[in-house]
C-alpha cells in the first residue's frame, strides 16, 4: 500500500461556482439589473410606508390637565359631622358660609361647588342652599327636619 493509492471514505462536496460564466451564465440566477441585482437587496414592505405615514404619539404632557376635560365640575366634598360640628341649629349652609367657617377651601378665587356626603348625623335642623347632597345626607337631613334648597 502506497500513499499516493489511499483515497477519503467520503469525497469532498465542493458547492457550485456561480456567476463565471458555465450553466448559471450571465446573471448567475439573480434575475435583471438594479436593486434586486445586488447582494443583501432588500425591498421595504409596503405596510411600513403605510405605519411611517400615522403620526407618533408624543405622550401628554405636563400641562395636559388644563387643555383635557375642562369642563369637568370639582366638586368638593364635605361630611355631615363637619357641618353638624360647626353649624348651630336653624342656620343656612351655603358654599359662601362653608369657606367662612374653614371647611371648604375657596376654588379659583370663588366659592365652589359643594356636595354633601352623608358620614355622621344631623341633630339640628339646618336650611341647606346651593349645595348637592348624597342621598343618605339629604335622608338624615330631612330626619332632623332641616330643609334642602337646590
Amino acid at each position: 500500500m502506497q500513499l499516493n493509492s489511499l483515497l477519503p471514505r467520503i469525497k469532498n462536496k465542493k458547492n457550485a461556482p456561480v456567476g463565471r460564466g458555465g450553466t448559471r451564465g450571465k446573471t448567475s440566477g439573480r434575475g435583471g439589473k438594479g436593486q434586486t441585482a445586488r447582494a443583501g437587496h432588500k425591498i421595504r414592505p409596503e405596510m411600513r410606508d403605510i405605519i411611517k405615514k400615522i403620526p407618533k404619539l408624543r405622550g401628554q404632557g405636563k400641562n395636559r390637565s388644563r387643555t383635557v376635560r375642562t369642563n369637568k365640575i370639582r366638586v368638593t366634598a364635605v361630611n355631615v359631622a363637619l357641618i353638624e360640628a360647626e353649624y348651630a341649629a336653624g342656620e343656612t349652609v351655603t358654599p359662601a358660609s362653608l369657606v367662612s367657617k374653614g371647611l371648604v377651601r375657596r376654588a379659583k378665587g370663588r366659592a365652589p361647588v359643594v356636595k354633601i356626603l352623608g358620614t355622621g348625623e344631623f341633630t339640628k335642623a339646618l336650611v341647606v342652599r346651593g349645595c348637592m347632597m348624597s342621598e343618605t345626607a339629604l335622608k338624615a337631613l330631612v330626619a332632623a327636619g332641616g330643609t334642602h334648597h337646590a
